[in-house]
């Protein structure tokens, strides 16, 4: 027998899921602009497509990132994910090997068992069966645990699970039913025949013994069936659409393609991509500390694929970066949820296309521009010429002791060094860009670049890790942009300073821009270090916390802001330390209204420690030492 007809609704949805994700792969790519259309097509037939396909075996399949920060939720993902892998590739094998023909049909490895019963009369057959038995108790075993998660998360070490849709129901309800039911249907048979391994030959042998085994295995070959393809049809409606586009996002990634600041088909890709696994909900200092439990990067996801109103999804976030470090995709979250503030504040709206997808697209007419600039009013200052320029920033002349820090290191190192806003100025552009006002941040940054031009600086130095990431990505400048925590670490490496070792222990508050924001972990911690006894903390590193204080959630009472903060400095201080480290002036003051522990900045512990020089008493119009390109450039 090579058919029956229980095997069309498996075949109908296979079919249909095949052509669906085709179709939608090209479609995507003919919306991609011409250069990631090139970097698609160079990635795909160069070396992006082995790295891609390592990528998936590890983290679609392996789930490799998961298995790393969650064992038991991680297990869970691989033995669905890498067991069903398994179970075709050694099914599709097993048909080929064991039936009459080769070549045969997708479904005789589906459902190789119903069309020969009596497989595992040798021991060589056995031994296969064994097999897929295992794998097969395998996949079972991650499905009891994705049972248990839906009514009791912390079984896998979540403290909330995701809310589904009625279709998402509908579709996890047939995931699940998909292997039960092949599990009975085969072990029936397998008691009917006598066949089977350790787990439906066991099975079937004792439901055999007071059950109608040849009977009863008919209906349940139809349950799998069905379960197989009401799986397929529903999975482009739902959010099970990751499993097919979780790929292609990937072999766009490793080809170069990245989220913009606009719409667009990668974004689209991205949002798609998402598993809502959850792990963005645990992670975030909302949820945990002030129970806001809505506003989570799944929850943006679903929102954008359903057409919401996201104004406070998109706002209500502290834009810290830990959902984007932690989501075993690797969707750029942040970016995205930049693109539906300039959405919402600009009067976007969601629209459906007539193939149904999610598009993003501008309905009132862009403003018109006015004649001159906004800041027309400030003074054309005359940038005196020097070799490093100092940009304190608005948030450092408001943490005054920080900016004095600074001037005191900069005197001390006797460099050529000049106070680019001493008198104060305009700010880097950071908050215009979070409130979605493009336009009026162009001319911000056209303004500061006129500055440092004039100066003629190779170095521009700020202690604000805010403005050390703007200047970084979104001026196009020839001077190099450090944070003053590697300028520190430069000029102790050349000798420019002498600093003391104090005799205190620390603990170290990574600020979200400096390190998951732009991966500057290291000089800090060895600026400390070089100073300080350096205590670890939980939240080091990548895994750091926000000090509550962000500049990019507007929505955030203050009474939460400092329950944050107190959260933060309780878990940085169990140790009791004599200090408490930190390198953004604004996780400074806010730190320290939230502790008794004193709060210091990195700049201030390297005052603390510096040693009796020359060079302090030095006015920086006389210094005339240059701090070398090379040592700088390391550092980044």
């Amino acid at each position: 027998m090579n058919f029956d007809p229980f095997v069309i609704p498996f075949n109908i949805g296979l079919y249909f899921i095949l052509i669906y994700a085709v179709v939608r792969c090209i479609i995507w790519f003919r919306e991609l602009s011409r250069p990631d259309k090139l970097r698609l097509q160079r990635g795909f037939f160069g070396r992006a497509f082995g790295q891609s396909l390592k990528e998936i075996f590890l983290e679609s399949l392996i789930h490799r990132k998961i298995l790393k920060s969650n064992p038991r939720l991680g297990y869970m993902h691989m033995s669905l994910a890498f067991g069903w892998f398994l179970l075709i590739v050694f099914g599709t094998i097993e048909a080929n090997i064991f039936s009459e023909k080769h070549l045969n049909h997708s479904y005789k490895a589906i459902f190789f068992r119903f069309f020969h019963p009596d497989h595992g009369k040798t021991f060589f057959e056995n031994s296969y069966a064994f097999l897929m038995d295992l794998i097969l108790a395998f996949i079972l075993s991650g499905l009891l645990i994705a049972v248990i998660k839906r009514f009791s998360s912390r079984v896998v070490g979540m403290k909330k699970t995701t809310r589904l849709k009625p279709l998402d129901k509908i579709a996890l309800t047939s995931l699940c039913l998909i292997f039960p039911s092949r599990l009975i249907a085969e072990s029936l048979t397998c008691g009917a025949y006598g066949t089977g391994s350790f787990l439906t030959g066991s099975l079937g042998k004792a439901l055999a013994s007071f059950l109608p085994a040849n009977e009863l295995a008919y209906p349940f070959w139809w349950l799998y069936s069905l379960s197989l393809g009401t799986f397929f049809v529903l999975l482009p409606l739902t959010r099970y659409l990751h499993i097919p586009t979780e790929l292609f996002l990937i072999f766009m990634r490793n080809s170069g393609i990245r989220t913009g600041d606009k719409p667009g088909t990668y974004s689209e890709v991205e949002v798609h991509s998402c598993s809502s696994c959850g792990m963005c909900i645990d992670v975030c200092q909302l949820g945990f500390t002030t129970g806001i439990n809505t506003i989570q990067a799944t929850y943006l996801m679903k929102g954008i694929r359903n057409s919401d109103e996201l104004y406070d999804v998109a706002h209500n976030c502290l834009m810290c970066g830990r959902c984007d470090n932690i989501c075993p995709v690797g969707i750029e979250i942040s970016p995205i949820r930049m693109i539906v503030r300039r959405a919402e504040g600009k009067e976007y709206m969601y629209e459906n296309t007539s193939k149904g997808y999610f598009r993003n697209r501008l309905t009132v007419p862009a403003p018109k521009q006015e004649a001159g600039t906004s800041y027309d009013f400030l003074p054309r200052l005359r940038q005196e010429k020097t070799d490093v320029l100092y940009f304190a920033g608005c948030m450092t002349h408001l943490t005054p002791s920080v900016k004095k820090a600074m001037v005191r290191i900069l005197d001390a190192s006797g460099l050529n060094w000049s106070f680019m806003d001493e008198h104060g100025g305009v700010c880097c552009g950071r908050p215009l860009m979070l409130a979605g006002n493009d336009r009026e941040a162009r001319e911000l940054t056209n303004y500061n670049s006129q500055l440092i031009e004039k100066s003629g600086a190779q170095t521009l130095v700020t202690s604000c890790p805010i403005c050390y990431k703007v200047f970084r990505e979104s001026y196009y400048l020839d001077a190099e942009v450090l944070h003053h925590s590697q300028f520190i670490k430069s000029i102790i490496d050349e000798g420019f300073i002498d600093l003391n070792f104090l005799q205190k222990r620390v603990t170290y508050h990574s600020p979200c821009e400096l390190g998951r924001r732009s991966g500057v972990y290291y000089e800090p911690r060895e600026v400390i270090k070089h100073v300080a006894t350096l205590e670890a903390t939980a939240f080091d590193d990548e895994n750091s916390l926000c000090c509550g204080g962000s500049l990019g959630n507007i929505m955030l009472s203050r009474d939460k802001r400092q329950k944050i903060a107190e959260d933060v400095c309780s878990k940085l201080t169990e140790c009791s330390p004599d200090s408490l480290i930190t390198a953004c002036p604004l996780c400074k003051k806010t730190l320290s209204q939230a502790t008794g522990t004193r709060v210091m900045d990195i700049a201030e512990l390297a005052v603390e420690a510096l040693a009796d020089t020359p060079g302090l008493k030095m006015p920086r119009s006389r210094s005339k030492k240059k701090l070398l390109k090379e040592p700088a450039t390391s550092l980044r």
